[in-house]
């Protein structure tokens, strides 16, 4: 487990993605300089000697810090001082190749209908493929990995926006203008239905099938039989009466 750093340290380290390289950590700022705080969050919780950061701890620098350098509006938190944030501008000569990260369930739809924002109001692009990556896996574990053929594009109508060192945005970007893997093949289940009739199954050697109906209708008859045989026993039979043995008085009686 790492070990906790002071508020001090902590707002250093905040107060470098703010005010000077949010770009470097895949994070862009507003107008006016904002990032949502969840956003922050997630990009400093994946270097590993600030994986223990929660919200509280920003809250723990405003409290106990004479003067943060940052301030929270709501579910926002900017730099108080901006005046080396990067500028985003129109950008007329960006690199060959471009990479940005989608869900995987968005894939199919993506192929089809092209790339769209997803929860930003810009396709965030990266020159950067592992910053790109890093970026798409703050909403998908396995994101897709995609290359934007910036050429292409461009011809097609498409602006580029440089936003930092490493980091461009698109309004969107048309079908046919980038490249990814190919498509999961699709898995079909086949589902068999079997008809098996009692009659024609075939017998194995040394054994024998048991017709439960046969056999009911057996018991049904064999009960009907020994009922009726034991009716008849009592209608044809008469009871056999013991004859009384007449007793002969002794000689001392007579």
């Amino acid at each position: 487990m790492h070990k906790v750093k002071s508020p001090q340290t902590l707002a250093k380290f905040i107060a470098y993605i703010l005010e000077r390289r949010p770009d470097e950590f895949g994070l862009i700022t507003d107008k006016e300089g904002f990032v949502k705080i969840k956003e922050l969050l997630k990009a400093i919780t994946e270097e590993k000697e600030w994986k223990y950061v929660r919200r509280f701890h920003l809250d723990e620098i405003l409290y106990s810090l004479p003067s943060p350098p940052f301030e929270i509006f709501d579910k926002q938190i900017r730099a108080k001082r901006r005046d080396s944030l990067p500028e985003t501008h129109l950008t007329g000569d960006p690199p060959k190749l471009l990479f940005t990260c989608i869900r995987k369930r968005a894939y199919p739809s993506v192929l089809d209908k092209g790339i769209s924002p997803a929860g930003y109001h810009h396709v965030i692009l990266s020159s950067d493929r592992k910053l790109a990556e890093r970026i798409g896996k703050r909403t998908d574990q396995e994101p897709v990995i995609l290359t934007v053929h910036v050429k292409k594009s461009v011809q097609n109508g498409v602006m580029f926006y440089q936003a930092g060192q490493s980091l461009f945005l698109s309004e969107s970007i048309p079908p046919g203008c980038f490249s990814g893997p190919p498509l999961p093949k699709a898995k079909t289940e086949t589902k068999k239905t079997e008809k098996i009739d009692t009659t024609a199954q075939t017998k194995a050697a040394g054994s024998f099938l048991v017709d439960m109906n046969n056999l009911a209708d057996r018991q049904r008859s064999a009960g009907g039989r020994s009922q009726k045989k034991k009716l008849d026993w009592k209608g044809t039979k008469k009871p056999i009466k013991k004859q009384k043995i007449k007793r002969q008085r002794p000689p001392w009686r007579r």
